[in-house]
């Protein structure tokens, strides 16, 4: 596990510094050249687990063009990380799918390789995504796992979005396999906060703040 998260990480790092010298050339080369080549997302969730201890989650994203990057920890497993190398596309114009199958290696409390995806699928303000991972688990194949967040939100605004989400994790443990609830979420320019309540009516709510930022 060693040498395959040695390995995500250099190219991780060797693709940024090519994309940042291609994009200095391209810079002196011409001033008129498209918008930014790169576009960057930071997000973190803080976890508020009954009869648990307050976590955050960060999730770092870097894409250009087809090229997805991701970075990630507390996500797979508390005290655990993870790099991921994936590839975007988009179809449609009125109804909008967006796709980014993944690969990671995950290194911490829980070890291992992952296939994931980011999935969604947009018709005018009305938005249905998911998340998943499988985390094929290096020390203990018992341990092995499917992670999935699924949402469907309504834009009722251009800055704020109602919706229903759910999450099967292995970050955080309650009464409920499968954690369900609502969300709110209000934005602002490229800084965007969401508010979610899960298990409200079934067991003792958990509470996740989010805070995004986009450059």
């Amino acid at each position: 596990m060693r040498y395959l998260f040695g390995l995500v990480v250099a190219v991780f790092f060797c693709v940024s510094v090519q994309a940042q010298n291609s994009s200095i050339s391209a810079n002196e080369d011409s001033a008129s050249q498209s918008p930014r080549n790169w576009a960057f997302s930071v997000v973190a969730d803080g976890y508020f687990v009954p009869h648990s201890s307050f976590f955050v989650s960060p999730v770092v994203t870097a894409d250009r063009k087809r090229l997805h990057l991701e970075a990630r920890y507390n996500y797979e497993d508390q005290q655990t990380g993870s790099l991921w190398i994936g590839y975007n596309f988009n179809v449609g114009r009125n109804l909008v799918l967006e796709a980014t199958p993944m690969i990671g290696a995950v290194v911490g409390k829980t070890a291992g390789i992952a296939p994931g995806y980011a999935v969604s699928l947009t018709y005018k303000r009305l938005s249905l995504s998911s998340s998943g991972e499988f985390v094929f688990d290096a020390r203990h194949r018992s341990e092995s796992f499917f992670y999935s967040w699924p949402q469907l939100a309504y834009s009722v605004t251009d800055w704020m979005r109602l919706g229903l989400a759910a999450q099967r994790t292995k970050a955080y443990q309650t009464e409920l396999d499968i954690q369900r609830g609502v969300f709110i979420g209000l934005s602002y320019k490229k800084v965007e906060f969401t508010g979610y309540v899960f298990n409200f009516g079934w067991t003792e709510p958990t509470v996740v703040l989010e805070a995004a930022f986009s450059f």
